[in-house]
């Protein structure tokens, strides 16, 4: 698919303005200001975080009253339901409060809903098997924003609830005991795009303050899970979620808890644990215990304590992650067929798809697929307990939760934000559905975002790329939304006869720009570009720049994005 180039745009002034401060090679200085970054203060924070950069967790509405709460409950010998959503927000969210609160109340309960059977969110049955433990209070952390009918049960069991959600609220918000989200209208907390779990973490940093526990030794520790939340969740890592994030990587690399580890040395990978490392590694172990099965497992691995339930726990999840593989390639290769079966396909602006026999805890990493395939806004249907059920993914600027929302009367329910939602409906309603939801992106979708488009930061010369560049560079991560692993592109190219097609779809390059200098890289899916390259056409490519380890020696290579000859 043809790309568009689109290079980000920044003030040039305030990039030379801050050269002038730093005194570093100028492109990093287009890089900060690109961020938002315009004074050496900033850029010190940004390059150097702190955890004394973190908020005031008492800044968040509802706060103290959630914390003062807990402590009732835990003087009152209470007992407390940690419930939390099943993906890697939810899972981590569960282990990060139980781990901590099951050092100073031994009456935890800890509850993950079934996928097929309860859906997202709090459940009526979650709420029934809290008061059959006789759990009179209920911490809901990824969910519960919206829950207005299960809360209102559980206020009816006398069973107080805490939310702790990052999710967008409605104008209502249900009758919770305490709210804890940045998001809520009149919430003065001054950043606003935590994830879950880290909404989590500030309750557990607000309680430790209060009742004068350690930060140091007993919440700083527990930032591993916090970090896998923020990389898996995809959260922009700006602000405070770059700062937790910082800090929870180091934990995870230096002294990761048992479970963690145990994952970690099963996976085999020996270097550093990055935020991509941690998306493409350790998230789809620990998400497809909630798609297959039940998320309990992913949580029973996070808080395990033994060494030997660790890596039972763990190779189940291994076995478990392979299976979901298996059920994604088939309904993938299904997906696919169906829309290239479709004749009017290339007139639709967006891609609804529908079977009834997929498997519901795939269906995201299939509309994710579909994206990447045929850029167009994806919604992949499937049914379960009577109900059409889905998941939507977006594509770069179009704002699909948006587009969802518009067809509200069709729905029994829905969720998310721009660029990933679920929502279920009945079946009499899909035909509906899938026709005005089409007319709605056509609508609303501009052409330039019907085009692929790759972003560049800037035009680098190859003779820049050098151990102390690189050095530097690697002081912007962690890299993740909103902070992305700079994107450069470099002009008048030239291949110097070794570059090679690998297995017919990718290159190998070794290629030479025109003051001499020669750099080596490798461009996945684009073997279609190796008789250009043979042909000796200049081009111009953009890329990111890597690290690579083989046999004990690293080398600096190019992980080309697209490439664009001249004829």
């Amino acid at each position: 698919m043809q790309k568009r180039w689109e290079f980000t745009e920044y003030d040039v002034t305030e990039a030379t303005e801050l050269h002038q401060q730093l005194k570093i090679h100028p492109i990093f200085c287009q890089l900060l200001v690109q961020r938002g970054i315009n004074n050496f203060d900033a850029a010190k924070k940004f390059f150097r975080p702190q955890l004394s950069h973190l908020h005031d967790p008492f800044l968040m509405k509802g706060m103290e009253d959630a914390i003062q709460r807990i402590g009732q409950a835990i003087i009152k010998k209470e007992p407390i339901l940690i419930y939390g959503d099943y993906d890697v927000d939810g899972t981590s969210s569960v282990a990060l409060l139980y781990r901590f609160f099951s050092k100073y109340h031994p009456h935890l309960h800890r509850y993950l809903p079934d996928r097929y059977k309860e859906g997202y969110g709090i459940s009526i049955k979650g709420i029934e098997y809290a008061a059959t433990h006789q759990c009179t209070l209920i911490i809901a952390l990824d969910c519960g924003i919206k829950a207005h009918e299960a809360i209102q049960f559980a206020n009816q069991k006398q069973i107080d609830v805490i939310v702790c959600d990052h999710h967008l609220p409605s104008e209502e918000l249900p009758q919770a005991y305490a709210i804890l989200n940045p998001k809520q209208k009149d919430c003065p907390y001054p950043y606003k795009e935590l994830s879950g779990c880290a909404i989590g973490f500030k309750l557990i940093e607000g309680f430790a303050q209060l009742y004068n526990i350690s930060f140091e030794q007993e919440v700083k520790p527990i930032l591993d899970l916090v970090a896998i939340s923020l990389a898996c969740d995809f959260v922009p890592l700006t602000g405070e979620n770059r700062v937790l994030s910082f800090y929870g990587l180091q934990q995870l690399n230096e002294n990761p808890r048992l479970g963690l580890k145990t994952l970690m040395d099963l996976l085999g990978k020996t270097n550093t644990y990055s935020v991509r490392d941690v998306v493409f590694g350790l998230g789809p172990l620990l998400n497809a215990a909630g798609r297959l099965v039940h998320a309990s497992k992913a949580v029973d691995l996070l808080i395990a304590q033994e060494e030997e339930s660790a890596k039972k726990l763990a190779k189940e999840l291994l076995a478990i992650n392979q299976e979901r593989r298996d059920i994604e390639w088939n309904m993938v290769v299904e997906a696919k067929q169906t829309v290239q079966d479709d004749i009017i396909f290339a007139e639709k602006k967006a891609i609804v798809l529908f079977k009834e026999n997929w498997h519901k805890g795939v269906v995201g990493i299939v509309a994710s697929k579909m994206v990447d395939q045929f850029h167009k806004p994806t919604i992949v249907f499937t049914a379960s307990n009577g109900r059409i059920v889905g998941s939507a993914r977006s594509i770069q600027g179009f704002d699909i939760y948006q587009a969802i929302a518009q067809c509200e009367d069709l729905l029994v329910n829905y969720g998310g934000h721009q660029y990933a939602a679920g929502l279920s409906l009945k079946p009499s309603n899909l035909e509906e559905f899938t026709q005005r939801f089409q007319r709605i992106v056509a609508q609303n979708i501009h052409p330039l975002q019907e085009q692929a488009t790759q972003y560049i930061d800037a035009t680098l010369s190859f003779s820049a790329i050098n151990d102390k560049f690189w050095q530097l560079l690697q002081q912007f991560a962690p890299f993740g939304p909103q902070n992305m692993r700079p994107v450069f592109s470099s002009k008048h190219l030239k291949d110097t006869g070794y570059s090679k097609l690998l297995k017919n779809r990718h290159l190998k390059l070794v290629v030479q720009e025109e003051k001499g200098t020669t750099m080596e890289g490798i461009a996945f899916g684009l073997g279609e570009y190796i008789h250009d390259l043979q042909a000796k056409k200049p081009f111009e490519m953009c890329y990111v720049i890597e690290e690579n380890s083989f046999k004990g020696k690293s080398k600096l290579q190019l992980n080309v994005k697209d490439l664009r000859f001249r004829s």
